[in-house]
């Protein structure tokens, strides 16, 4: 049941726009709460700021000062983006006033069923197949969430008819307190965003606030082959539906005599899935589990895994040239990722790879090097990079400035039957404003080769 009641007469301070803030302070207004407005970006440069200005709310724009906390304030709408460590929500946490992400705001909105996905890898491919798999049950699928589509606008638009299927990320689940989905999936956890949580505990925990509210009568799907995804779902109340692609579990999603199965029934053989990669097994297992549990058919289920051949910007093909296959997998922004991309092709490979530093090292990637015959890298982390293909005995390394020109660069190392594969293993924000722009980057700069 909607609470939209309850923002009525609220005294709000929404943090930081992009999106997401500006859905957020648009939607307050409009179930009647009086909102302030703060982002750093300057009010000149800054459209957002301008528009919900001329709607009659105060926006205060360039810096971040403590000044705004001396007001009455019931909660803040803080920009997932903006880290804990920001000196205005600390001092907000030690006045003790609740800080929420819109993820939050999305709770007071709805009457839809809702699902949520997270973990380090895979969260766009299961959410998007979830979408996918309840088309034609008796619920309207609606995706949003960090896969793009602003959860509290989308929820705002929703009817019991609906049913959210919704990406959500450690920085948006760090701001909920009663948000809960009926379904969550908990696909994995690798050292990811460390930068913004501190440690790998701490990034846990992040995750883990998914399913904290559910109760008996909700599901907590789970990947039962990862250690750190089994001790944070220890506790859960609401019932466990585990999935594996190393063991029978008649209780949830298996792979079994070279079936996709759940709870002892036989949905498809592998063979016939269309997505690449034995990786994808796992968010297959995960998204069959999801829907199966909320009235998706055998029959949809195996249409969208023949048809399915990837999200854009992972493991996304571009086109062939000259002989020569190009994957854009820009989505890839930490190791593992990198690591299952790699995995995935069988061709000798030349990659693209390099981005923001966050202050990690690659060494886990050199085991995964093996058909690797040449690395074109970029960005701030490309000295480290450097490092350790030579370790690996890579004998082509090249440093360019940036994906544009490693496309031709690679082109020039690449034979018939190679495949050119960009999968950064770093965040795109040192040079792009999103892994979408630099994958963008990539496309076209491939479309150039012709």
């Amino acid at each position: 049941m909607n609470r939209r009641n309850e923002l009525s007469g609220k005294q709000v301070l929404v943090i930081g726009l992009a999106k997401s803030g500006f859905a957020a302070a648009k939607l307050l207004l409009k179930y009647g709460a009086s909102i302030v407005v703060n982002d750093m970006k300057d009010f000149e440069n800054n459209p957002e700021a301008n528009e919900l200005q001329q709607m009659g709310i105060e926006v205060i724009c360039g810096s971040h000062p403590l000044s705004l906390l001396d007001r009455q304030i019931d909660f803040i709408v803080k920009n997932p983006g903006i880290p804990y460590t920001n000196p205005l929500i600390k001092v907000a946490e030690e006045k003790d006033i609740p800080i929420y992400t819109e993820v939050e705001l999305a709770s007071f909105l709805t009457d839809a069923e809702l699902i949520g996905i997270t973990g380090s890898n895979g969260k766009t491919t299961t959410t998007t197949l979830i979408g996918m798999m309840l088309e034609g049950t008796d619920k309207n699928p609606v995706v949003a969430g960090n896969i793009g589509n602003v959860l509290s606008e989308v929820a705002d638009q929703t009817t019991k008819k609906d049913i959210i299927v919704a990406e959500l990320s450690s920085f948006q689940l760090m701001g909920i307190d009663s948000f809960k989905p009926h379904v969550s999936v908990f696909l994995n956890l690798f050292d990811a965003h460390l930068d913004y949580h501190g440690t790998r505990e701490a990034y846990g925990q992040a995750k883990s606030k998914l399913f904290m509210n559910q109760t008996a009568d909700d599901y907590c799907v789970y990947n039962e082959d990862d250690e750190d995804v089994r001790l944070l779902i220890e506790n859960v109340k609401s019932k466990k539906i585990p999935f594996s692609t190393k063991r029978t579990l008649l209780n949830g999603a298996y792979i079994e005599n070279d079936y996709v199965m759940f709870q002892g029934e036989a949905i498809l053989l592998v063979d016939e899935i269309l997505l690449p990669g034995k990786h994808s097994l796992e968010n297959i297992l995960a998204s069959v589990a999801a829907a199966k549990l909320l009235g998706a058919t055998n029959a949809q289920i195996k249409n969208v895994l023949k048809t399915f051949s990837g999200v854009k910007h992972r493991l996304q093909y571009t086109e062939t040239v000259n002989g020569v296959k190009f994957y854009n997998d820009s989505k890839a922004t930490n190791i593992l990722a990198t690591q299952k991309a790699i995995s995935s092709f069988q061709s000798p490979i030349i990659l693209l790879a390099g981005g923001l530093d966050r202050g990690n090292e690659f060494d886990e990637l050199i085991p995964n090097l093996g058909h690797v015959k040449a690395l074109i890298t970029f960005g701030e982390t490309a000295p480290k990079l450097i490092r350790i293909a030579k370790e690996a005995g890579l004998k082509i390394i090249q440093h360019v400035d940036n994906v544009e020109k490693a496309v031709p660069v690679a082109f020039q190392h690449a034979q018939i039957g190679d495949t050119v594969l960009l999968s950064p293993a770093c965040a795109s924000w040192d040079q792009y404003p999103s892994f979408e722009e630099r994958g963008d980057m990539f496309i076209e700069a491939v479309h150039k080769l012709r």
